[in-house]
């Protein structure tokens, strides 16, 4: 059950946890938007002054002031050592590679974030914050979603977490007091729904309009690359991937590599699978919506000449694909990112 905010009831305790790593962004956007819930559409409407339904301090492993990422400053407020409290804990995006191992590095910070989820707290990560949450431990056998560069990551690190790239916002733990959400900026999604469920839907909507916040009803299916890189040892693999990066096109192009192979079908095939990841059909199907992408993007070609173009001549068959890879439908993929191409052009 959500702990929200009743007639008379003070502010809600919130910490948002910073480290080196943190991405500057994400921390002072989420600290800025919590602080100015309940009084900045009061004042923006000349309504009054409004009250603040959130006291947010920054909790840090160090007192003194540091960097995060992009040398950004952090003054942090409190000291995780001192042992905060505080009713919701928000875990920020981080600055992160993609095979990079946090699990050893911040110990006090992991068991301070076991022991707050022990007594009570809400804890909330927004994009790569997923990471740090997954190396206490608390999502092993839950849901969670992160940016979708980690889904790699969180395969191989931590086997245990049912990781959904696609969501925006999952819910972990049968309590609801875990919330994962996806990308860079779905900490707009994520103070939404704070406020929304701690506060009050009005105030979330509020807050919405006030700082131009969308809700990313879509998920990350399609902002994900379908096409990406799984560094890896086999050599025969990675001979089949550079002949099918060529030839995706070709209607017949499966069956002629592994036809040409000097091993057997089926454990070409699966070796495959277990150095991509994916099967040979799921390789292509990538690359051909990836170019599919490409062309929605950065042509005026009609949608219906897209699919013969990528090597399906069937056009509903492309349209489903299309739609079950991103999301949207090709003339929807359109019309949210041709236009950023154009962004630099007059108004």
């Amino acid at each position: 059950m959500a702990v929200t905010q009743k007639s008379g009831q003070t502010q809600m305790d919130v910490l948002i946890v910073a480290v080196p790593e943190t991405a500057g962004s994400a921390l002072y956007g989420m600290v800025d938007v919590l602080k100015a819930a309940g009084s900045v559409w009061e004042t923006l409407t000349r309504q009054g002054e409004g009250k603040s339904l959130f006291t947010v301090r920054i909790a840090a492993p160090i007192k003194k002031a540091f960097v995060c990422g992009h040398g950004i400053p952090v003054r942090p407020d409190c000291v995780i050592a001192d042992e905060p409290e505080a009713q919701i804990v928000i875990l920020p995006e981080l600055w992160l590679g993609p095979d990079e191992d946090i699990r050893d590095r911040y110990p006090t910070l992991m068991d301070w974030l076991r022991r707050a989820y022990k007594q009570g707290a809400f804890l909330y990560s927004a994009c790569s914050g997923a990471v740090m949450l997954a190396a206490t431990g608390l999502l092993d056998g839950c849901s969670a979603t992160s940016h979708w560069a980690y889904q790699d990551l969180f395969r191989k690190r931590y086997p245990n977490v049912q990781f959904h790239p696609e969501p925006n916002l999952v819910i972990a733990d049968p309590e609801g007091r875990i919330v994962t959400a996806g990308g860079t900026t779905s900490w707009h999604d994520l103070a939404i729904h704070i406020i929304a469920r701690h506060a009050n839907p009005g105030e979330a909507l509020r807050i919405a309009k006030v700082y131009l916040l969308k809700w990313h009803g879509e998920g990350q299916l399609p902002y994900a690359p379908l096409s990406r890189v799984s560094p890896h040892a086999d050599s025969v693999v990675r001979e089949c991937q550079r002949q099918l990066d060529r030839r995706y096109r070709e209607s017949n192009v499966i069956q002629d590599i592994v036809g040409k192979a000097r091993i057997p079908e089926r454990t070409l095939k699966r070796r495959f699978k277990a150095a991509t990841g994916i099967t040979f059909i799921e390789y292509v199907q990538n690359l051909r919506i990836e170019e599919a992408k490409r062309l929605l993007e950065t042509t005026g070609m009609n949608t219906e000449e897209i699919g013969p173009a990528v090597g399906y001549e069937d056009h509903s068959f492309f349209h489903r694909l299309f739609k079950r890879l991103t999301g949207l439908t090709p003339a929807g993929y359109r019309r949210m990112f041709q236009p950023i191409l154009n962004a630099g052009g007059t108004v």
